[in-house]
């Protein structure tokens, strides 16, 4: 099977990019972005699905099993820019929709309307670790067969060029922390508890936590609020932890761990710390036949000498909720080699745009693939 992509669908990807990437949103607030992805599938004749509570679009072709999905996440962070804050698609989730969206364009070509379904999931929230829950809330992968993912990769990961049929996440998560104490005087001290302090007794403490070393796993604070005027000791403060680590078992294992030497440090201190460490996602869960499919595509399109397995990766993503909520799934994440720099969410994070169409034919092969894995070559139009 050989795809190839017409000058018309080339011009659409980037522009569907351009605009994509220049009217961004954060999580939970992805409205105008779910009307225009609407719009453009009701376009293509694709069957679609909003919510009212919350972003996010289905699209559907075909009737009938076996349902093949791909997914792609469609929320921006919130990051300063030349000195401004603002919604910056900075972890390429403005390419993923646009690959997603030129893959439409193929496959509504190439499908059998009688032979099976072919789904596509624009999820909100990825970045917060709340999308894929919520759509999982709303059963959209529940009669799902076989179901597909894209991310861009950093080039210490992949080059330009070449692609990965699965990318093995770690787990992350965030816990979240408020500090109770009293405020005091500047002059003071004595009378009140200050949460500066607490907060860097916390960070100073689980410098010395330590789980399985051959299991990489990694624990910062990556904020801290307190404080509201220069001679006020401040006694109430908010932190994050980032909490990564390679499995499951281990990020059970260090959050356990975790909470146990920030409860330690508030005991010392005599003051209260409420924790929560409901945001995060697991590490990854990869169905070997759907890699299977995947890797083939991969070679189809760009050549068995430019493809590389799957490959271990320090950050996390939320796709993988769909595979543990819903175990009959088979599931991967196609990993695309793109000249990314300097890293995903970098504030000047760029990549090589025309790659956006390897991963378009990469993402329609591997459907197309399916269903003849599945339906036999009739599912596929010439």
């Amino acid at each position: 099977m050989h795809l190839e992509l017409s000058s018309s669908i080339k011009e659409n990807v980037m522009n569907l990019f351009n605009y994509l990437h220049t009217h961004a949103e954060i999580s939970m607030k992805e409205t105008a972005t779910t009307a225009f992805i609407k719009e453009k599938l009701d376009a293509l004749g694709y069957r679609t699905r909003t919510f009212d509570d919350c972003p996010g679009v289905i699209g559907e072709i075909g009737s009938g099993k076996p349902i093949v999905a791909l997914r792609a996440d469609m929320d921006a962070l919130w990051q300063e820019v030349n000195g401004k804050l603002q919604a910056n698609h900075s972890c390429g989730h403005d390419a993923h929709m646009s690959m997603v969206l030129g893959a439409a364009m193929v496959l509504k070509e190439k499908i059998d309307s009688g032979a099976g379904t072919v789904r596509l999931v624009f999820q909100p929230a990825e970045e917060i670790g709340q999308g894929a829950l919520e759509l999982s809330k709303r059963g959209v992968l529940d009669d799902v067969d076989y179901f597909y993912g894209v991310h861009l990769r950093p080039i210490e990961e992949t080059k330009d060029g070449r692609a990965r049929p699965a990318i093995l996440h770690g787990a992350c998560g965030t816990i979240r922390g408020v500090i109770d104490g009293e405020d005091a005087h500047g002059a003071r001290p004595h009378l009140g508890t200050n949460s500066i302090e607490v907060a860097a007794s916390i960070v100073n403490a689980l410098g010395h936590l330590h789980v399985n070393p051959m299991i990489p796993s990694s624990v910062k604070m990556t904020n801290l609020h307190a404080g509201s005027a220069t001679n006020i000791i401040p006694g109430h403060a908010e932190f994050s932890l980032d909490v990564r680590a390679q499995t499951n078992e281990v990020m059970t294992e260090f959050k356990k761990k975790i909470k146990q030497i920030v409860q330690g440090v508030a005991a010392s201190y005599g003051v209260s710390v409420r924790l929560d460490d409901s945001h995060g996602s697991p590490a990854a869960v990869s169905d070997p036949e759907a890699i299977a499919i995947m890797g083939d595509a991969i070679k189809d399109v760009l050549g068995s000498d430019h493809f590389d397995p799957a490959g271990l990766s320090s950050g996390g993503d939320d796709f993988h909720q769909y595979a543990i909520r819903t175990p009959k799934l088979k599931s991967t994440m196609l990993g695309l080699g793109c000249d990314l720099k300097p890293g995903l969410h970098h504030p000047y994070m760029t990549f090589n745009h025309d790659a956006m169409y390897n991963g378009v034919l990469i993402l329609a092969t591997a459907v197309l693939k399916t269903f003849e894995k599945v339906s036999g070559s009739a599912a596929v139009k010439e």
